[in-house]
Formats: structure tokens, C-alpha cells, sequence
């Protein structure tokens, strides 16, 4: 799992399970806030064996990450 930290916001590399294998997600939640973390999927249209794998391909997507706006999207 990689962790980047905005101002307001962090983003961290996670997956969603899906039949068959896995999405690569950075999930994102304001620093200090209560609630579940928004999960925003990357890479939609492929699909990992593995859940290292996506959390891999998630990681290198949060290091292109400029940002999280207000409603905790990601901002590219």
C-alpha cells in the first residue's frame, strides 16, 4: 500500500474485488475526518489476478496524483 498526503486530503493505494480477479482503487479521506474512505477506481477496464498485482498498478497511479478536491475525487 503506497500513502500520498495532500492539505486537506490522503490518498492511499488500495483494490475492489470484482468476479474474477481485482480493480487497482486509491481510496481517498480527509485528514483527521471520521467516515469511510472514498474509493475511486484506476484503470478501470483491466482487471488483476492478484490483488498485489492491482495494488501494485494502484501505487504507481498515486504517483501521478496532483491532488484530491473537496469531494475527495481525484484530480489529475
Amino acid at each position: 500500500m503506497a500513502r500520498k498526503a495532500f492539505e486537506t486530503f490522503e490518498a492511499v493505494s488500495a483494490v475492489v474485488p470484482t468476479e474474477g480477479g481485482y480493480h487497482a482503487a486509491i481510496a481517498t479521506k480527509a485528514i483527521g475526518g471520521s467516515g469511510a474512505p472514498r474509493f475511486n477506481k484506476v484503470l478501470e477496464k483491466q482487471t488483476f489476478k492478484t490483488a498485489a498485482e492491482a495494488d501494485a498498478a494502484a501505487a504507481m497511479r498515486l504517483t501521478r496524483l496532483k491532488g484530491v478536491d473537496d469531494e475527495g475525487r481525484l484530480v489529475w
